[in-house]
């Protein structure tokens, strides 16, 4: 079976790589496409998962809008796909590249997989845009491989046929848990990481802090930011903050943050440098939802700084607490978390447990 993989962002990339190094080991015929959504962070990722895309559409422009990015990828897609004539096109999650490149196979007839399907918050304006691409993908995709069993009800409520959902947990899963291996290998360094451990100050609570959701691109970040201060007064506390290339966060948070007492401010890091910051932490505050799913498996605690989170499986079982970008709420929780915070009791991941490549492929061999 010839299966094309298309994705275009750092977080899909940590998500497919461990989907695509299976497919491979089981003498799959796999292509790679990149769209190159993101450009620098993915490249971070696929020289760390030791993928070479086969296909490189380097679309990725500075500021460019949602509705151009979109027609570019549905329009490079098309070549991509006449040319390959893949048997199954497999996208992930929740990016414009996702929703677009289905569009494009579904034109085409081809059949489509989507991985870490059926996520959902039910409103169309948060997470933006993901919310829609995820539906968009939905009526489009012929197999959904979902993480949890919350996914797989969200999907057979809207109608998706029960044979064409197969529950696998989520991949990233997979990715963290060879990270971590890899990492802590006797011998394993990197360079960033030991360029960190020098500016980090030890015996102190690191709190790991990342933002880049558009619908908190200018409030709902200086409220973050202000929270953040006020936190960094505590002579018990390190805030470690990567900062998102998007020039209307890096704007913000350097404005509000560079040069505090307690505040690193960095560039962003690759993968399994910020693995290595989570496990270093106290606490994550972030609007990622790939953290949400990883930072379980490392016993880490997450304030969410979002009003809605489609991952509600981490809440409901205690790891995640939505805080929003309400400051005073912000606040009042990570000083609840610093005080208080002993561990959790329950230690099993709710997104599952590091098979979910092995169940993706099992199923497309069968």
């Amino acid at each position: 079976m010839k299966i094309l993989l298309c994705f275009g962002t750092r977080p899909e990339a940590i998500k497919m790589a461990p989907l695509y190094h299976k497919l491979q080991k089981e003498n799959f015929e796999v292509i790679v496409c990149v769209t190159a959504q993101h450009r620098e962070m993915l490249d971070q990722v696929l020289d760390f998962f030791e993928i070479k895309p086969d296909f490189d559409l380097d679309l990725m422009q500075s500021n460019q809008s949602l509705n151009s990015l979109s027609a570019l990828i549905l329009s490079k897609i098309d070549t991509v796909l006449r040319k390959t004539d893949p048997d199954l096109v497999l996208v992930h999650g929740d990016t414009t590249t996702s929703s677009m490149v289905a569009l494009a196979a579904f034109h085409l007839g081809i059949k489509v997989g989507h991985v870490e399907a059926g996520l959902r918050t039910y409103n169309k304006k948060a997470p933006f845009p993901e919310e829609v691409n995820r539906q968009i993908t939905s009526r489009l995709v012929d197999l959904h491989f979902t993480p949890t069993v919350e996914a797989t009800e969200n999907l057979l409520t809207e109608g998706i046929l029960k044979e064409d959902i197969i529950q696998t947990g989520n991949t990233v899963i997979d990715a963290l848990l060879w990270t971590t291996n890899k990492i802590g290998k006797p011998g394993y360094g990197h360079p960033e990481i030991e360029k960190l451990k020098k500016k980090i100050i030890e015996n102190k609570k690191m709190v790991l802090v990342t933002g880049h959701r558009r619908e908190n691109f200018e409030s709902g970040l200086k409220n973050l930011c202000e929270a953040l201060l006020d936190i960094s007064q505590r002579e018990d506390v390190f805030i470690v903050y990567p900062v998102h290339l998007n020039p209307n966060v890096k704007k913000t948070v350097y404005d509000l943050l560079s040069d505090k007492q307690n505040i690193l401010l960095i560039p962003p890091v690759s993968y399994p440098v910020f693995v290595w910051l989570m496990q270093q932490s106290f606490l994550i505050v972030t609007d990622s939802g790939g953290i949400q799913e990883e930072a379980p498996s490392l016993g880490k605690p997450v304030l969410v700084t979002r009003e809605v989170s489609e991952r509600p499986e981490g809440v409901t079982a205690g790891f995640s607490t939505l805080v929003g970008t309400d400051k005073d709420k912000i606040i009042n929780t990570i000083e609840e978390i610093l005080n208080d915070f002993k561990g959790f009791e329950n230690v099993g991941n709710p997104y599952g447990n590091g098979d979910a490549a092995d169940k993706i492929v099992t199923y497309l061999s069968s």
